[in-house]
């Protein structure tokens, strides 16, 4: 996406996720934030890791938007952007002056991509959160134990309402090459969890009642589960085919299960689960977890040791070709680095990864160069600076000072 630029108006996650896709595929993403930074430098606890995970190869400028001189630089910055993305609560940037309305009028070419909690309809002037339409869409319903309703463990809907905001950015673009013309486009939390929940809402017509939470759901393979070693470690397996089954069996020299008419097909083995699920926990629990891994990679089935987020940054397939960017962690721009997964997908012959050109931002950072590039002389630079609307220099002694 060399040549594209983006004026990211993002925050928290959605806006920054779909952001920091354009950044890593090459755009020229220059955030946008107010003179205090974006709040999420300052998040602690489950938070504390969301600037550094989501505005990576950016520019940053911090500019006052309640400001009139703000607004106007920003309209300046519109002329020649391709795409201005945002996920302000509903209203928020039209008080601003920077909605789709003032800015189409300066750039008609001009893709602008609106990413909220709802889309048209009854709930549209709503504000929503991941958690919230979670909630809602009846994703934490089939997530948790009946009557206890869990979030999933990462942001999904905040990700996912990013990246499908990035794919009607680029539809958009695709179109603007046939007529010229830009257009406003839009995604939303709670719409990306519904399309999540699709073969939720087909299965519960097929089976003619409500699909029961995942931890209550009658299984659809006899051997699906998690178990636990003689040394503590936890392992997922999966015998999804007969072949599957054959081999776990041989492998495991379980020859009494091989040739047992009661388990043969996975029909079968489905009716089964109730005396020989208990059974397998048994066994498998007098192995260490290094000898279950073994024999499970010998018996070709799908498994996986159950692992922790934080290792991650230690996995030796991330680190064998890419999938790591060493990342400056602190909120504040520098600090320590963690390898954070990269974008999920490679390219060419040669299947390449992209890569960390630039690491998250201080605050305001690239404001000069960016004005600069704009027409504003130093002078200006500095008057808009001694009035508050620019925010002052970052300093390196500052930044690293405050880590988050």
């Amino acid at each position: 996406m060399a040549g594209l630029k983006v004026l990211d108006f993002g925050h928290t996650i959605m806006g920054p996720c779909a952001g920091v896709l354009f950044a890593d595929l090459g755009a020229d993403v220059i955030k946008i934030e107010s003179v205090e930074g974006d709040p999420t430098r300052k998040l602690p606890g489950f938070a504390a890791g969301f600037f550094a995970a989501y505005n990576r190869n950016k520019r940053s400028i911090a500019v006052d938007l309640k400001h009139p001189e703000g607004q106007a630089i920003v309209h300046r910055l519109v002329r020649d952007a391709d795409i201005v993305l945002e996920n302000f609560g509903p209203g928020t940037i039209e008080r601003l002056k920077c909605g789709w309305e003032d800015l189409r009028k300066i750039n008609p070419r001009l893709v602008y991509l609106s990413m909220k909690g709802f889309l048209k309809g009854p709930y549209e002037n709503r504000g929503a959160l991941d958690e919230v339409v979670q909630m809602q869409s009846g994703l934490a319903y089939m997530t948790g134990p009946p009557g206890r309703p869990l979030r999933a463990g990462a942001p999904v809907i905040d990700i996912l309402g990013g990246v499908f905001g990035v794919v009607a950015a680029l539809s958009a673009l695709r179109e603007r090459d046939q007529t010229g013309l830009g257009q406003k486009v839009s995604s939303s939390l709670f719409e990306s969890a519904t399309f999540m929940l699709g073969a939720v809402v087909v299965g519960s017509t097929v089976i003619g009642a409500p699909m029961p939470p995942m931890p209550a759901r009658k299984n659809a393979w006899g051997v699906y589960d998690v178990f636990t070693a003689s040394d503590g470690g936890q392992v997922f397996i999966g015998c999804t085919s007969d072949g599957h089954w054959q081999r776990f069996c041989e492998a495991f020299e379980f020859n009494d299960w091989r040739d047992d008419a009661r388990l043969t097909g996975n029909a079968n083995r489905c009716e089964a689960r109730e005396w020989m699920l208990p059974e397998l926990e048994q066994r498998l629990a007098k192995l260490p977890l290094s000898e279950i891994l073994e024999k499970c990679e010998v018996a070709r089935v799908a498994y996986s040791r159950v692992g922790r987020p934080d290792e991650l940054s230690t996995d030796p397939h991330l680190l064998a070709h890419g999938g790591l960017l060493a990342t400056a962690v602190s909120g504040f721009g520098g600090g320590s680095k963690v390898g954070i997964p990269a974008l999920p997908v490679e390219f060419g012959d040669a299947r390449e990864r992209l890569v960390l050109e630039r690491q998250p931002p201080r605050i305001g950072e690239h404001t000069d160069e960016v004005l600069r590039t704009a027409g504003y002389s130093d002078r200006e630079i500095a008057g808009f600076r001694s009035a508050g609307v620019l925010a002052p220099q970052t300093s390196d002694a500052l930044d690293t000072s405050r880590v988050a």
